[in-house]
């Protein structure tokens, strides 16, 4: 993302004066409870209580699984609480603990509990989160472009205009079968418009929830973003599995189900607590795939030699594998920085994100971009209208493991006629549609095509699913020389053999495969 202020790295904004959406939710605010008043015991820790201080969110990492005590939970537990923390929820399987506290020294001192083994500040900045700040608006499609394209027969009205879903031989797919509703994808995001036409027909609400707080809120609608928040979420949702139904555009997995898991702040942030309880929530409740379009704020590479950011990492990790466990399959946007992740230094100039940012070099063999990095997960590089690294996608060799369209400058890559624009459509909410571009859009793309693997296979493990996506995508050799803009330049270097690169990883996404092998 080239603003530095915005929460994820998913969304691009493209140049030459195209509006698009780089902002992302702003969720209603999150009412933390302070902690409680110091009692006789707790006198220690008054001192660094007190009405002027800073309630920030924590996780609390303990050895998980049938071998954690009851007895080593209750001593934690009452750990917390002498050290000034509130307990929000506690997600047992994995070992994480979700704490609020006002203590300054509540991790430091949280650390050297017995039973802890690690645990760490999810921010840097106060609960609530600061207020809302927009940095872009999508390209929203008008009435007379909408009543200008010509669909054929069989397309929905807006498909001619989508040139991602023959990309990746969707619409080829697409003539084989739709996927199917047994299959649940959910996209945890900013939230999910149920109510769109595209995204109605497949909405599955009982695998939807809003996990802002990091617990569980099941109210009726919860995962829905408000007029005045970001589309982001809506957008992938309808790329995954916009129906096809007369209305609008198509999804690459038409046929199966979708569901909204809204983790973002009211200020766009995502926090380690919301995306451990986004995780969770999708394991429990029989998702297939989940679609991770952000990276987990504030830091964007989370270093494992800080106990606080090593701590966030442990915590992600945990809920990422459970989930996999559960035969969850988690796919994640390799974001938008042109940044080679498999090299030996990045600088880092934008975290924290939610105060002050400083100039830091990271390794980021070491410092992950979480859940991205994180073992197991799916990451995926984003392509333009002509099939080559989007001007802005991430890249590393081993790091990427797969590539799907996501859009970019059309002047960069111009798509075939009766395609108009390089960035991706999809729907927003109130009904309309509007264009998008970024690894936020790539991602999506993956995970309908797992979605359709899952359904020719439905009783592949997520491990399988995964073996078939890779083994399955169109191997696409390294571009080189890279020079995207035509300045006679190399923009980024491609490294490794065509049928596994920096730029591709196993190559592009391929939809048609996958329902027929």
């Amino acid at each position: 993302m080239t603003a530095p202020t915005t929460r994820s790295r998913r969304v691009i904004a493209i140049p030459l004066g195209m509006a698009m959406a780089t902002a992302l939710a702003f969720l209603p605010n999150v009412n933390a409870s302070a902690a409680p008043a110091p009692a006789a015991d707790t006198a220690d820790v008054a001192g660094r209580i007190s009405a002027e201080a800073t309630p920030l969110s924590y996780v609390v990492n303990i050895r998980a699984g049938h071998g954690t005590s009851s007895k080593v939970k209750s001593q934690v537990t009452k750990a917390i609480a002498k050290a000034g923390g509130t307990i929000v929820t506690s997600y047992d399987r994995i070992g994480v603990i979700v704490v609020h506290s006002s203590n300054a020294d509540f991790a430091k001192t949280i650390r050297k509990v017995r039973g802890v083994e690690s645990a760490g500040s999810t921010r840097t900045a106060p609960l609530p989160a600061q207020s809302t700040t927009d940095v872009g608006t999508p390209k929203v499609l008008t009435s007379e472009e909408v009543a200008d394209v010509e669909a054929a027969a069989g397309q929905d009205p807006l498909e001619p205009l989508q040139w991602d879903l023959p990309a990746i031989k969707a619409d080829k797919a697409h003539e084989k079968t739709l996927g199917s509703k047994k299959v649940t994808v959910a996209v945890i995001d900013t939230g999910v418009d149920d109510t769109h036409p595209d995204i109605a027909p497949n909405f599955d609400r009982k695998a939807s929830v809003n996990c802002v707080s990091g617990k569980p809120d099941t109210t009726d609608g919860a995962w829905r973003p408000s007029a005045a928040e970001s589309p982001h979420g809506t957008h992938v949702a309808g790329e995954i599995a916009a129906a096809k139904n007369g209305v609008g555009v198509t999804g690459v997995a038409p046929g199966v189900k979708v569901s909204g898991i809204k983790v973002s702040t009211t200020a766009g942030f995502f926090y380690t607590e919301a995306v451990v309880c986004g995780f969770m929530w999708a394991a429990e409740h029989g998702v297939d795939v989940t679609n991770n379009s952000y990276y987990t704020d504030p830091w964007y590479f989370n270093c494992k030699n800080d106990p606080d950011q090593k701590a966030l990492v442990d915590a992600l990790t945990r809920a990422t594998r459970y989930a996999e466990k559960k035969g969850t399959v988690n796919v994640a946007a390799a974001g938008n920085e042109n940044y080679d992740l498999a090299s030996d230094e990045i600088a880092d100039s934008t975290s924290p994100n939610d105060s002050t940012p400083t100039d830091r070099v990271i390794d980021p063999s070491e410092c992950l971009d979480i859940p991205t990095q994180l073992p197991g997960v799916v990451t995926v590089a984003s392509t333009g209208a002509k099939g080559i690294k989007s001007s802005f996608s991430n890249h590393g060799l081993g790091v990427i493991d797969i590539a799907a369209p996501g859009g970019d400058s059309t002047r960069f890559q111009t798509p075939a006629p009766p395609a108009t624009s390089g960035l991706i459509l999809g729907p927003l909410p109130g009904g309309s549609w509007g264009y998008m571009a970024g690894t936020s859009m790539a991602s999506p793309h993956v995970a309908g095509v797992a979605a359709l693997i899952k359904s020719t296979h439905p009783h592949a493990s997520a491990a399988l699913v995964k073996a078939l996506l890779y083994a399955e995508a169109d191997a696409t050799p390294c571009t080189d020389p890279y020079d995207i803009d035509g300045d006679g330049k190399v923009d980024a270097v491609c490294e490794g053999s065509k049928n596994r690169n920096s730029f591709y990883g196993w190559g592009t996404a391929d939809a048609l495969d996958a329902v027929t092998k």
